[in-house]
């Protein structure tokens, strides 16, 4: 059993087979902490745990799923102290990789704006969906900052090097009807509708399905995309 959180930043709720998480600091448009990242990984981890959780749904209180990275702090929210004289890895990296590794599969319900590391740890989801208000922001360099949560690897293989260039070497807003049209979210739903039809495609993804079948088959796929011919995967 998972420890209760006072004033959790991340909400937890099941709806019959399907957890629903939801980024839970709407007076700042969900902009993401060191907390937020902590609190996400011990739900995915209770998750993983969970054999009634068959499937994940993220998604975000209020207007915004996430505006990125809180600057409450200013420029000092982008220093990283050395650990035993390395930089540590980036926070959005740590969720990236907790999403990666999930046993269950995640669809992401893009609620509103999505900008900075409020997009790039979606990308290791499954399927990402988003209501008609959302927009996209890979902002690193109008920050003077490149892009991390091991963007640089997913982004690529999710909309092809020539999208992702664009994107991320621009850091302009992109609407959901491009966003839509380049591959980074399957459907553009209304606001209302966005974690319901998430819900349903979670279920989609794992009705009359075997739970390690689900999990291997995930792993395998992700996993193939830097094999360097069909042989590896015959190995597997």
């Amino acid at each position: 059993m998972s420890p209760v959180v006072a004033d959790p930043v991340v909400l937890f709720e099941r709806v019959g087979e399907v957890a629903v998480l939801r980024l839970h600091r709407p007076d700042r448009l969900n902009a993401f902490t060191v907390r937020m990242r902590e609190e996400l990984e011990a739900a995915f981890d209770r998750c993983d745990a969970d054999d009634e959780v068959r499937a994940v749904v993220l998604t975000g209180s209020g207007r915004a799923y996430c505006a990125g990275a809180d600057l409450a702090s200013g420029a000092d929210t982008f220093v990283a102290e050395p650990v035993g004289g390395e930089v540590p890895p980036d926070e959005g990296g740590l969720v990236s990789l907790r999403i990666y590794r999930s046993t269950k599969p995640v669809v992401v319900a893009v609620n509103g704006p999505a900008v900075g590391v409020g997009v790039t740890s979606t990308l290791p989801a499954d399927i990402r969906i988003a209501s008609d208000t959302a927009r996209f922001g890979f902002v690193f360099t109008r920050r003077g900052l490149v892009p991390e949560a091991c963007s640089s690897w997913f982004l690529p293989r999710i909309v092809g090097i020539a999208t992702a260039l664009e994107w991320t070497l621009s850091g302009r807003l992109i609407d959901a009807p491009e966003a839509l049209a380049k591959g980074l979210v399957r459907e553009i739903v209304p606001p209302e509708r966005v974690v319901e039809r998430a819900i349903e495609l979670a279920r989609g993804l794992v009705s009359g399905t075997a739970p390690v079948s689900v999990a291997l088959t995930r792993r395998m796929l992700w996993s193939m995309l830097g094999a360097e011919g069909p042989e590896v995967a015959h190995a597997m």
